[in-house]
């Protein structure tokens, strides 16, 4: 467990003795189920690598009451925080989903892990952050009310599933900021740009390839939650941190 400098716990888990590769979830989806039981960290782990899988604030594990804990940016801060509190030296970095975009807003703020990966988003949600989220807060805001079968329904089914807090999920939504494209740019980590070739619903991950100047596009079979479940993400994952040639 990491305590931040704003008194806010957080914790992590780890697998694994290789080189660190922190690994940051999406949205209403904590470590466990993006990583563990989809199998990608031990896939990881297996490969030897080191995974490192914190709850991000207000997921899982780690989720404030106050409501002053949910400041500007405080998921990227987070992530730099457990970066030096580690002391990692060469690690890698890895995002799916809003962990991607977290992971892009890093590289831009410092981070400089020898590769990174940004799987399930393209441009448009990490340079136009804030005020992003506006259907989620309308669900969240209304639990209980969605009619069976409908997207608000299964949403809401996750939301339950998972056992997530609903207030600590419209406060993460009020932490998102902006990332200039020009700051993109200069980022010169080798980066892997992957998602599935149904995900269009998350901006142009073919745009976001092209503004990062180390940039590797990779699409695979599926939409942004099977893609996510795929035993293609996974060897593409391992060949890219294992430094072979994406296939």
């Amino acid at each position: 467990m990491l305590e931040t400098d704003d008194g806010v716990s957080l914790t992590y888990y780890e697998l694994g003795f290789g080189r660190p590769v922190v690994l940051l979830h999406g949205y209403n989806a904590p470590a466990g189920p993006t990583w563990v039981d989809t199998g990608i960290a031990e896939r990881l782990a297996g490969d030897g690598h080191r995974p490192i899988m914190p709850d991000l604030r207000g997921h899982g594990a780690s989720v404030p009451t106050d409501g002053g804990a949910y400041p500007a940016d405080a998921l990227t801060t987070d992530a730099l925080t457990l970066i030096a509190h580690l002391d990692l030296g060469e690690y890698d970095l890895g995002g799916y989903s809003l962990g991607a975009r977290v992971v892009a807003r890093a590289l831009t703020l410092g981070a400089r892990p020898r590769r990174a990966f940004i799987g399930g988003t393209g441009l448009d949600p990490i340079v136009h952050a804030a005020g992003r989220g506006e259907n989620y807060r309308r669900i969240l805001s209304n639990l209980g009310t969605w009619e069976p079968g409908t997207p608000e329904a299964q949403f809401e089914g996750y939301v339950r599933q998972v056992g997530a807090d609903p207030v600590a999920l419209i406060r993460v939504l009020d932490t998102f900021v902006d990332t200039a494209e020009e700051d993109l740019a200069k980022v010169e980590v080798t980066t892997l740009v992957i998602a599935g070739d149904q995900d269009t619903d998350r901006g142009s991950v073919e745009d976001l390839a092209a503004i990062l100047p180390n940039a590797r596009l990779q699409r695979i079979p599926g939409d942004h939650f099977s893609a996510l479940t795929s035993a293609e993400l996974k060897d593409q994952l391992a060949r890219f941190l294992s430094d072979e040639p994406l296939s």
